[in-house]
């Protein structure tokens, strides 16, 4: 019985290992994804910062925008992507009823 005993319980040490190196990696994965969407979205609220004025907000001083600007060129691009793809509902409802402003 004893011969035995050494090589179960290196089996399972090694199971053991293997698990928890598969929890290690699933967690690893999850965190880089939550760091990646963290990421993007502050690239969108620093984007809407700076030109939040087309969005009705508050702008910073226009010196400092102008200045930001060549490092916003993949912001601006993605921005320019996501107003080319959306739709307008509010002006979709008015075309239904006929309405003019």
């Amino acid at each position: 019985m004893s011969e035995h005993q050494p090589n179960f319980l290196i089996r399972l040490w090694r199971s053991l290992r293997a698990f928890l190196r598969g929890i290690d990696q699933a967690q690893r994965e999850r965190v880089v994804a939550l760091t990646a969407y963290e990421a993007r979205e502050l690239e969108n609220m620093f984007v809407l910062m700076l030109l939040g004025s087309f969005a009705g907000m508050p702008s910073p001083p226009s010196f400092l925008a102008v200045e930001l600007l060549p490092h916003l060129e993949h912001e601006i691009r993605v921005l320019n992507r996501r107003a080319e793809s959306s739709t307008d509902a509010l002006a979709e409802i008015m075309g239904t009823i006929d309405a003019d402003a």
